[in-house]
């Protein structure tokens, strides 16, 4: 259906839709989030959210809130409704022995055992379907399940936080804080939509961080895998990467192999590229795991090898007003341009003053 077709109400409904997925944001993994409405004309008889991964469906829960109202009447939902037997009952089912007259789906399901056969299975019952309201919106809310199922690997987001010149950290390492409050609260939030928080042995070593969520409220989440890329299994022990809080996966080469102060954690070897891990074969074994969106923190030469190999998707930025100087570190360690007509390019997609800092949200062109 033509976008221009779809009328205002359709489009006031929808949007609640995506209101109600994005509810969803920091549990639903590795399920994409889901929203659903249930309406008569302008009256809204049934909402519902996908709100945890083997929980019943957004459309579940708006049909169970409209009950007998929910026939005859026109659901809006922001995904594509399942059609297979998984962990739940297919939700086309569900919506065919209710009654509906029509469905508004905002994108198609690109998970195989779906992928257009929800759509089909309504329509063969006599709904009316139509397809692509507010579909780009949809997809930027899952935008990490698109890339796992569509591209077979995770949607990878680089943080990054630095000065006016450019600079990361004091020439001694030393980076703590760069940004205020505000910022480091921000970076909480995206660490808790994530599937995974990725670093490198070598910001482990320099700043021995937690890579957890802390929530500055009373939010549910479920805690992200922590992922550490460490070659050569450097990491000592007594480290907090180390402590078996939460699901922790070392990644490293095969021919290093797992000591004792690794029992806490999980092991795993990877194919290397060079001297270092193959970063591809990094993310095609997390997608494999179900990761969705992979928020890395790690220091210039992970961050620069995975924005130079094209599998950074977007950078965090975060910029906070005030210099460090020549001689601190950079933000990326990128290859030398031989010319002007081969710099890399960004698209800005948003920024938003946080306390005295910005945050900038970037992709490549």
């Amino acid at each position: 259906m033509n976008a221009a077709a779809f009328s205002a109400l359709d489009h006031t409904h929808m949007a609640q839709a995506l209101r109600l997925a994005e509810r969803g944001l920091f549990t639903t993994q590795p399920n994409p989030r889901v929203g659903c409405v249930i309406a008569h004309g302008a009256e809204i008889v049934g909402e519902g959210w996908h709100q945890r991964a083997g929980e019943p469906h957004a459309e579940v829960f708006a049909l169970r809130a409209a009950g007998d109202r929910a026939r005859g009447a026109t659901a809006y939902v922001t995904l594509e409704p399942c059609a297979h037997q998984g962990r739940t009952p297919p939700c086309a089912d569900a919506l065919i022995a209710a009654g509906v007259r029509r469905v508004v789906v905002a994108a198609e399901d690109p998970f195989p055992q779906v992928a257009g056969r929800g759509i089909g299975k309504l329509r063969a019952a006599g709904i009316m379907v139509d397809v692509g309201l507010l579909r780009e919106a949809a997809r930027e809310l899952n935008i990490g399940f698109f890339s796992r199922i569509e591209r077979a690997r995770p949607w990878v987001r680089l943080k990054l936080a630095m000065s006016l010149d450019g600079r990361t950290a004091l020439a001694n390492g030393e980076s703590k804080w760069i940004t205020g409050e505000a910022a480091r609260a921000d970076v909480q939030r995206w660490r808790a939509r994530s599937s995974a928080i990725l670093s490198g042995s070598g910001t482990v070593l320099a700043d021995d961080p937690r890579l957890t969520v802390r929530p500055s409220g009373d939010e549910q989440f479920m805690p992200p895998l922590r992922v550490i890329l460490d070659r050569g299994l450097r990491t000592p022990a007594g480290h907090h990467v180390l402590d078996g809080s939460v699901p922790t996966l070392v990644l490293h080469a095969a021919s290093f192999y797992p000591g004792k102060h690794f029992e806490h954690v999980e092991c795993v070897a990877v194919a290397t590229s060079g001297e270092v891990l193959d970063l591809r074969a990094v993310l095609a074994l997390l997608a494999g795991r179900g990761c969705n969106e992979v928020h890395v923190e790690a220091g210039p030469t992970l961050c620069g090898a995975l924005f130079a190999a094209g599998m950074a998707d977007e950078l965090l930025l975060y910029v906070a007003p005030l210099l460090l100087g020549d001689s601190a570190r950079p933000l990326l360690q990128l290859p030398t341009l031989s010319d002007m007509a081969s710099r890399w390019q960004l698209q800005p997609i948003e920024q938003r003053q946080l306390g005295h800092d910005w945050r900038l949200r970037l992709r490549p062109l």
